[in-house]
Parts: structure tokens; C-alpha cells; sequence
């Protein structure tokens, strides 16, 4: 594979993953008040082709925090025990927001090396037509 599009599909590669894990973010902060919700994380992993290591990443099977949903008393609260507790969500909306300005910086990285890639392979064509 030629390296101008092998640049392009790595960097292809990681806004794909990049926006998947902006897309759980921005689940997890829409969901920061839903009682029991648990907050999603995605993993990253290297991406096979025919069974060989690409050097593409892309995002792993999403998973569930497992930390312990905070118990909030609320005896109003249709969801609410006998005691007048319910389990809320796990989100950290701190979190949230440093996982997503994170996501977003890492996403136009890879968009301004697609694009640099992209010209840099448009020039060279530029030459060769000369």
C-alpha cells in the first residue's frame, strides 16, 4: 500500500474511533440524572485486516462502569425504596466534559493530517503532470 493512503486510512481510522467515543459521551452526559444509568466507556484497539495487525485503530465493544451507583434519598421519587432511596447514575459530568474536549482535540488531529495528507498527495500529482 502506498504511504499517502495508508495516511489517509490511519487517520481516517482514528476520527472513526474518536467520534465513537464522543458519541458515548455525549450518551453519558444526556443521561447524568437517569436513575441506575451507568456510565459507557469505549476502548481502543488495533484494527486486523485478513487476520494481520493494520496499524488502524478502532473502538473496542463498549463496556459499563461497574463503580457503585450513589444511593440518593429523595422519598418522593416514584423509583424510591421503602427507605426513600433510589440509585442514581455513575456519570461525572467533569469527567464527561475532559473525555470529550479530549475526543474532539484527537479528532481534528487526525482531521488535520488527513487533510495535510490529502494535499500533500494532490501536489504530487500536481507535479507529475508537468
Amino acid at each position: 500500500m502506498s504511504e499517502p493512503i495508508s495516511a489517509l486510512g490511519l487517520s481516517a481510522s482514528g476520527m472513526r474511533a474518536q467520534s465513537e467515543r464522543l458519541r458515548h459521551t455525549a450518551e453519558n452526559m444526556a443521561n447524568i440524572d437517569t436513575p441506575g444509568y451507568r456510565r459507557k466507556l469505549v476502548t481502543f484497539e488495533e484494527a486486523m485486516r485478513f487476520g494481520r495487525p493494520s496499524g488502524e485503530v478502532q473502538a473496542g465493544r463498549m463496556r459499563l462502569d461497574q463503580t457503585a451507583l450513589p444511593r440518593i434519598h429523595d422519598p418522593s421519587h416514584p423509583m424510591a425504596d421503602q427507605d426513600g432511596y433510589y440509585l442514581g447514575s455513575n456519570v461525572d459530568l467533569i469527567i464527561e466534559m475532559a473525555d470529550s474536549r479530549e475526543a474532539g482535540r484527537s479528532y481534528e488531529a487526525n482531521l488535520r493530517m488527513f487533510e495535510q495528507t490529502r494535499q500533500m498527495g494532490a501536489s504530487l500529482l500536481e507535479i507529475l503532470r508537468r
